[in-house]
């Protein structure tokens, strides 16, 4: 069984057990989260949404919260000694998906 969730901008093909990193949410450890934009749920059967499935939950538990490793964004323009160097790091909240209900 695996379902398709919205989060953020962004959608995750999640089935239980799965650990993900969402963009931050603030929220504590071990705290219980719950997705109801579902769009698609495959329970031996495809059901899509449209938009959302109805009454189709995705449960997490968040696992922690961090940052990821630095990006390095240099840009150089050729012969014209212009130099752009900056550095990004996202911030993100782990979660593990403990029940999909349909």
């Amino acid at each position: 069984m695996y379902a398709i969730f919205k989060n953020g901008g962004k959608q995750y093909k999640v089935q239980e057990g799965d650990v993900l990193e969402l963009d931050k949410m603030s929220l504590e450890a071990e705290a219980t989260v719950e997705f109801t934009e579902v769009l698609a749920v495959n329970n031996g059967e495809l059901v899509i949404g449209a938009p959302f499935v109805e009454g189709a939950v995705v449960t997490a538990e968040v696992v922690n919260e961090g940052r990821a490793k630095k990006v390095i964004i240099f840009k150089k323009r050729r012969r014209k000694d212009s130099k752009v160097k900056r550095g990004f790091r996202r911030d993100y909240t782990r979660v593990r998906i403990t029940k999909i209900a349909a």
